[in-house]
């Protein structure tokens, strides 16, 4: 299986739970299990919200995903200035804000950071996906073969 889609956008508020819903229309009417769907789904929207809040003066992003037979990415692209993921601090633990990275990392498999000069970042994210039973997709060789887990 190979599904692939991209969205642009305008980088306005309304649009976070806009992808939220696209990729989680997707990847629910495939048989995705619903704990790594909701997985997926947070840290897709919290890397959509840097965007927002960091993305520079660009107007437009740009989400493309990628849906495999045993897993998922998703690119978030801005036009902003970029930044040097190893000069982010580590959020204090009363701080409300700054967990965005760290958030990113607990839910999926990969986060890569491309900063792409004078073109903006790119934010990759992978997930291995898990199924539900009865899923529409067919996956069955390949739970028999050990290269995808249920749900």
């Amino acid at each position: 299986m190979d599904v692939r889609f991209s969205l642009a956008l305008p980088r306005e508020a309304y649009t976070v739970p806009v992808v939220r819903r696209f990729i989680g229309d997707a990847l629910r009417a495939m048989g995705v299990a619903d704990d790594c769907l909701d997985d997926l789904l947070l840290a897709g929207a919290e890397a959509c919200s840097n965007v927002l809040e960091h993305g520079g003066p660009a107007r437009r992003y740009e989400v493309e995903a990628r849906i495999g037979d045993s897993f998922c990415v998703l690119e978030i692209l801005d036009e902003g200035r970029g930044f040097d993921v190893e000069r982010v601090p580590v959020p204090k633990a009363d701080s409300e804000s700054g967990r965005g990275i760290l958030l990113m990392r607990a839910l999926v498999d990969e986060v890569s950071f491309v900063n792409r000069p004078d073109r903006g970042t790119v934010v990759c994210l992978q997930k291995r996906l898990a199924w539900r039973n009865g899923s529409p997709v067919d996956v069955s060789a390949l739970l028999a073969s050990g290269s995808v887990s249920p749900g």
